[in-house]
């Protein structure tokens, strides 16, 4: 169904799901406090409904609550009822709700990794949801698992039945992930924040798969995601949430066209939009970071005796300076050698080539010497949970690098933990407590202080803000822009969100396979990208209006080069040939 075909009057299509005055409580000592309050709506088959709202909104809360997976007994259902077709799940105990899962209501979650079990093959877990619903002997399980990844376009599906999920990209799993929710054709597929955490290209290829799937299979889908973009291009209605409560409701069209309420118009405004990037690029000014002819290339062991047999090529003959005070972006898929990089220029990972910072090489120096150097580069990490030890407060965590290098005593220590506090919008008296008890966005300008303390004069932002909402990811970027005006700091900014790149850098190179396809300016590089694999990239960005009439991005024609190399061979030189047809053929070799 689409959205012209809701607001055309035409006869709609039935309800396949209501939800009806749904509260969600949690029990705590003092009782019950509500997560979600009075959610009512209803979804009808073959729409797509979006459920939009920042983190702690209750979008995945309520995502639980309908297909009955709340951690018993703190959390659950204290009003309101869920019902599929005609069938009550909130009345249903567990024994009777199992075997709807999957058969009649399906999930994706966020991150599939969680949600794969990493000591089964693909197959055998495909393999076993099919058996649990249907009488399907192991033959022809393992028949139906194949047409799940084969409809899902995943390459080399008997390939892929025998991996385990370690062995399989980001995307690859998303896509495992979907072939099992659909392979039983259910009426109703949640997908949670399905795309959050993908690259641009794998993104598009995964909404694109979800509508195909949707128009072949007839399936309702809810959505839920902070993307407005993913929100314009894949939603017919959308529920606008807020601290659990539904503040908006209306088409897509209506949404983005004349939102009503002032929270909806405060995040369709911090959505970031590509064509409003920089329009001149920083000041030049002298280089901080130079990387010349940087090669860096992992071995794999085989063998009985373990012997290196072939080689990952990570980077390939990587040359770039970043300058002083300026915003320099790395973007690419993911694998494409972004974040090698940024390790190799700490020093923590070998490389040839040469790397310099303040006019120095790691390599050139002794253990205190490299210690001393380190303290004019810190990096930014993706998951601000995982850079945080969760033992430790947060004003000792900020304070930490200095104790580190002995600098100053430890009141001035103290001291300047509270002054950085209160530099990225966090307050003194919330030194003391744990990193569980802020919020993800919070948890990141935590990261960002900690970064701060040695006053540094490169900040590596190594996918900095791409797991936070719009809001909160539009604060963080005019945090960084506002300390880099203040304190002249260069950024090496590393993402796959092409919209933030361009509202936050000055210059930018493309990575695909370990190596630079393009370099420029921000006008040059997204205003007249001239290698085909960077208007690629920038094709597959969803746009936040649904007006927008995306023209078909270009695929790669064949399967993707492998960066694994045998030992010896010499540098791996890539070519990307566009033959026409929306197609790409990229290829490596000597």
């Amino acid at each position: 169904m689409s959205a012209a075909l809701i607001q055309s009057g035409a006869a709609l299509a039935p309800d396949i799901l209501s939800v009806r005055n749904l509260t969600v409580s949690v029990r705590g000592p003092a009782g019950d406090t509500p997560l979600v309050q009075d959610l009512s709506f209803t979804l009808r088959r073959g729409e797509t409904l979006a459920i939009a709202g920042e983190s702690g909104s209750g979008k995945s809360i309520t995502s639980l609550a309908i297909m009955g997976l709340l951690p018993p007994p703190a959390v659950r259902i204290t009003g309101g009822t869920v019902t599929l077709g005609q069938t009550d799940l909130t009345s249903l105990p567990e024994s009777q709700m199992r075997p709807l899962r999957g058969s009649r209501i399906a999930m994706i979650f966020q991150e599939p990794m969680t949600s794969l079990n990493p000591v089964l093959t693909v197959g055998t877990q495909l393999i076993e949801a099919i058996r649990a619903h249907t009488p399907a002997t192991r033959r022809e399980a393992r028949t139906q698992a194949l047409a799940a990844l084969h409809a899902v376009r995943l390459s080399q599906p008997e390939q892929r039945m025998a991996q385990y999920p370690h062995e399989l990209s980001g995307g690859m799993r998303q896509r495992v992930m979907i072939a099992m929710a659909l392979a039983l054709r259910p009426e109703v597929l949640i997908a949670d924040e399905p795309t959050t955490a993908l690259d641009v290209t794998v993104q598009r290829e995964v909404l694109d798969l979800l509508r195909d799937l949707q128009r072949e299979f007839g399936t309702a889908i809810i959505l839920i995601t902070h993307d407005m973009g993913v929100v314009a291009e894949m939603a017919d209605r959308v529920i606008v949430m807020k601290s659990g409560r539904m503040v908006e409701e209306a088409t897509t069209q209506q949404i983005f066209a004349a939102p009503q309420m002032p929270y909806t118009q405060d995040l369709l405004a911090a959505v970031p939009r590509m064509g409003q990037g920089r329009a001149t690029p920083a000041k030049a000014q002298d280089a901080i970071a130079r990387l010349g002819d940087v090669v860096v290339r992992f071995p794999i062991k085989g063998g009985l005796v373990g012997r290196t047999t072939a080689q990952v090529h990570a980077v390939e003959h990587v040359s770039f300076d970043i300058r002083r005070g300026e915003t320099f972006a790395l973007v690419g898929e993911s694998g494409c050698g972004k974040s090698t990089i940024a390790k190799a220029i700490v020093g923590l990972v070998p490389h040839t080539g040469q790397i310099e910072v303040a006019g120095q090489t790691f390599a050139a120096l002794d253990a205190a010497g490299q210690k001393a150097l380190r303290r004019r580069v810190q990096i930014v990490f993706q998951d601000p949970m995982a850079a945080l030890d969760p033992r430790m407060t947060v004003g000792n965590l900020i304070a930490e690098p200095l104790v580190i290098h002995g600098l100053g005593s430890p009141a001035d220590q103290r001291a300047r933990a509270a002054e950085l506090m209160q530099r990225v919008g966090l307050t003194t008296d919330q030194m003391d407590r744990y990193p569980h008890e802020f919020s993800g966005g919070q948890r990141q300008r935590i990261c960002i202080a900690r970064a701060l303390a040695l006053q540094p004069d490169l900040i590596i932002a190594d996918e900095s803000v791409s797991a936070l909402d719009v809001s909160v990811q539009a604060r963080v970027l005019d945090l960084l822009q506002t300390l880099q005006r203040d304190f002249g700091i260069a950024f090496l900014f590393i993402s796959h969100d092409m919209a933030v790149v361009e509202n936050i850098a000055d210059r930018v190179a493309v990575m695909y396979l370990g190596q630079i396809v393009e370099t420029g300016t921000c006008l040059q590089v997204f205003g007249n990208p001239q290698h085909p694999y960077t208007r690629r990239l920038i094709d597959a960005v969803p746009v936040p209006d649904p007006a927008h009439v995306r023209a078909p991005s270009a695929r790669l024609a064949g399967d993707v080069p492998s960066p694994i190399h045998p030992l010896g061979a010499g540098p791996a030189r890539l070519v990307m040939t566009d033959i026409g047809n929306g197609h790409l053929v990229a290829q490596t070799g000597p």
